[in-house]
Formats: structure tokens, sequence, C-alpha cells
């Protein structure tokens, strides 16, 4: 049955919605992510302030980057290898090519529609623009019911099976036990909130994905000379020509496009939560940071992955080696088998972290339909569950669930999207204006838009306190 559905979403809907729909967005915005490229650096900078008891731009994005890097950077560039070819990764790259502009416009659209809490935090999604944008609250809640099973539960899953497969490839723990003892810590740690949870992660987030650059361009470097062998590699299974590796083109782009969307989330619906809660004095500014965090996990982190498996001569078409122990065995062919501890240990902290940000966009989800204390903590209860279930079962079983309620995830907020596109033209025309006219900062000025349902104890406020500070 999930295989069945499978088929049917991915094959047949997700591929002509996420490329297709990213060029469109691409094109109509006049390559917004690619114009805006170095000005994310420039407005990167400024992500840093924030105002007492809000989370900065800087830190929505590293907690984003932190959801976002994982096992799919490990662990899923590596299935994309084995079941798509090499190729499979030159998809990745034009997923999260075009997909950085789908990034840019949930994100910002996100932060327009968002809303202040009681306690003066914001929160903001999919579901409010779908609300509040769209008018469509059932549409709100069935996105809702999506995003909790996708990452409170079916990624949840895919990335405790990874960190427990991998710590018994590496130190022979049964599975068991390391379900256990995750299913313990995140227990303990889901009740921090979503201000402690970020606090963590723009500390940890850099560390981590700096370390495992640092090793990557080590292995990297010591096999220099098979780069341009390797590229050529990865475009001639990309488009069928490399007669070694089964399925051929179909395979590599279905493979590319799923393990692409698993990693960055470039449409998916889970970025723009967390892009919602950042205090900015314009929408777009964070789009534009968002977009880049994409870039960092795809083309950065995700190119990587793949140059370690590819250049360390380990990879054979036919390889039974699942998952994350293709990277582990890559790494540890070149360096010695500390860089299997290494893999293990590096991705048992993005693991960590990752396990907590799926767990706060299950609750974001939650309390869109529901302000009561029982469901959440049920579904606490069922997060840690899951967690333990993913660490015991097989690789087909977790990642199949996964792609399911992920693929009906991307369609709904795809199509929302789609609709609200002109909304995303508006703020975007009146962000590049702002430039044009040499304002360093953009401001969002609520009466240009007071023909659309937003929240006016937000905006009102935000463009007091930006041009303050101007």
């Amino acid at each position: 049955m999930l295989d069945l559905l499978n088929d049917l979403i991915w094959s047949k809907l997700l591929i002509v919605m996420l490329i297709g729909l990213g060029l469109f967005f691409t094109i109509a915005s006049r390559f917004v992510q690619f114009r805006y490229f170095g000005s994310m650096f420039s407005i990167f900078a400024e992500a840093f302030k924030r105002q007492p008891g809000q989370l900065s731009s800087f830190q929505a994005l590293m907690l984003s980057v932190a959801g976002r890097v994982g096992a799919g950077n490990i662990a899923g560039v590596s299935v994309a290898i084995i079941l798509g070819g090499p190729g499979a990764i030159f998809w990745m790259w034009v997923v999260a090519l075009v997909g950085m502009a789908t990034s840019y416009f949930e994100c910002s659209i996100a932060q327009l529609y968002k809303r202040r809490e009681p306690d003066g935090g914001y929160r903001g999604g999919p579901a409010f623009y779908i609300e509040h944008g769209l008018g469509q609250r059932w549409l709100g809640i069935l996105v809702s019911i999506l995003l909790l099973m996708t990452f409170g539960f079916g990624f949840n899953a895919v990335q405790s099976y990874t960190v427990a497969s991998s710590l018994h490839d590496t130190f022979g723990v049964p599975t068991y036990i390391s379900g256990v003892v995750l299913m313990a810590v995140i227990g303990m740690i889901i009740f921090g909130g979503i201000k402690r949870i970020a606090k963590f992660a723009d500390v940890l987030v850099p560390v981590m994905a700096f370390s495992y650059i640092a090793m990557a361009l080590f292995v990297i470097g010591s096999n220099a000379d098979r780069i341009p062998e390797v590229f050529a590699l990865i475009f001639r299974s990309a488009f069928g020509l490399e007669p070694a590796f089964a399925g051929g083109i179909g395979a590599a782009i279905i493979m590319g496009v799923k393990r692409g969307l698993f990693s960055n989330e470039a449409g998916l619906g889970s970025a723009p939560n967390v892009a919602a809660v950042a205090e900015v004095p314009h929408p777009v500014a964070q789009g534009i940071v968002q977009s880049l965090s994409v870039f960092i996990d795809t083309i950065i982190l995700c190119s990587c992955t793949a140059l370690i498996i590819l250049l360390s001569g380990v990879y054979q078409p036919g390889s039974e080696m699942a998952g994350v122990l293709l990277t582990q065995t890559a790494v540890a062919s070149v360096v010695g088998e500390w860089g299997r501890v290494f893999i293990s240990v590096a991705l048992l902290l993005f693991v960590f972290t990752t396990l907590i940000y799926n767990y706060y966009l299950g609750e974001n989800a939650l309390g869109f339909f529901t302000q009561k204390r029982m469901p959440v903590m049920v579904y606490r209860v069922m997060v840690a569950v899951l967690v333990f279930w993913g660490s015991v079962q097989d690789l087909g079983t977790v990642f199949a669930f996964a792609d399911v309620t992920m693929g009906l995830l991307a369609i709904c907020n795809l199509i929302a999207l789609a609709l609200l596109f002109k909304v995303g033209m508006r703020l975007m025309r009146d962000y590049d204006r702002q430039m044009k006219a040499g304002v360093k900062s953009p401001v969002f000025d609520p009466k240009e838009f007071s023909d659309l349902d937003l929240d006016p104890a937000v905006w009102a406020q935000l463009k007091d306190t930006a041009t303050k500070s101007a």
C-alpha cells in the first residue's frame, strides 16, 4: 500500500509540481534567489539583531538548518545514490536551486500572515496563511494534521533509525538500546519550548556543520585528482547515459527529487513555521535568509556527502550497504576507522537537534486547531514512542511511511503557494522598490496591504520599532 501511494505521489504528481512550480516562481520573480544571493550575507549580518524575548532572524535560520541538516544529508544522500545512481545527486541540485525560490516565497508569506501569541511571541506557517490568506480553515487543519504526522512521527522515526543503525555499526550498540536512550532524552527536552531549543541550536548547528564540512574537504582533498571523473559520472548518470546503473534517468530523477525534498524541505511547508517566529522589519528579509538554508543544506552539505561516497571508491552499483553505513564505510576507507566514529558522533548531534525541531513543528501544527493541554501531552508521548519504534524498524518501512506523509503535505502546501503567488509578488515588489530607493533595511508598512487579513498586533508595532531603529 505504501509503495503504491508513493508511486502515485512521487512519479506522477510531485516531480511536476516541485520542479514546475519552482521554475515558475524562479522565472516570475526574475530569479529572486540569485538576484539577492549576494545580499543574503548583509541581511544575514542584520539577522543577529533581535528584540528582548523574541527570536532573531539568525536564530530562526539556525533552527531551520538544524531541522534540515540530519539524516537527509548523511543517510538520505547515500540512499539516493544506491537506489537512483550517482545521477540522483544532479537532480537533488536542481530541486535545491529552484527550491530556493519556493522557500523564499513560502517563508515570506508565512511572515506576512503570522499571528501574535498571548505571551508576546509569534506563531505562523502553512495552516495560518491558508486560513487567513485563502480563507480555507478546513485545509489549514488538514495541513496541520499532515505536518504533525510527517515531522512528529514519520521523520522522527527516520532520524532515530539512522542514528541507531549507525551506532550499531560503529560501536555494536543494540538498536533498541539506542532507541530507549533517544526516547528518554527527547522526552526530557521537549518540555523546554521553542526559545530554549533555539538557544541550543544557534550554537550547536554552526559547530556541527563546519566540522562535517572540514571532514568532507579532507576526504575530497585526498582524492582531488578524481573530482572531474566523479562529476562526469554524476552528469552521465543523471541523463541515463551510464549503463552500469539500473533504472536510468527515471530512477535518478525520482530519487533525486524525493531525497532532495526530504533533505532541504523546500516547498514542504516546514520552514515557514520557524520563519514566522522570527521578528524582522520586512517579511521578504526572512524569506531571503531562509532560502540560504536550502543552499547550505543541499548544495553544500549534501554535495559533501555525495563526493565522500563517490571519491572513496567504496560505492559499487548494486551495493548492499544501506543508508548511513555506506557513508561511514566511505569515510573510514580514506581516513581510517576513526572516521566511522566521527560520522556516528556527527550524525548523533545532527539527529538530536532534528528530533527536537521535528517535535516543535508537530506541536506548532497541533496548536493550530486546539489549545487544550491533554492533546499536547498525548502527542509528546506518541513522539517518544515513535522515536523508539523507528530505531528498531527496517530502512524500507521507515522511509516509505515518511515519503507518503511528506508527499501529501507538499502537495497541499504547493497548491496553497500557487494560489497565494500574487500576494508573494506584491511583497517582493514592495521590498524591491525600497531597495532601489536606497533604503538599507526595507520596512513593511501594513497600510499598503490593508486589504489582506493581517494581524494588526504584529505589523503596526514592528513598523514603529523598525522606524525608531532606523
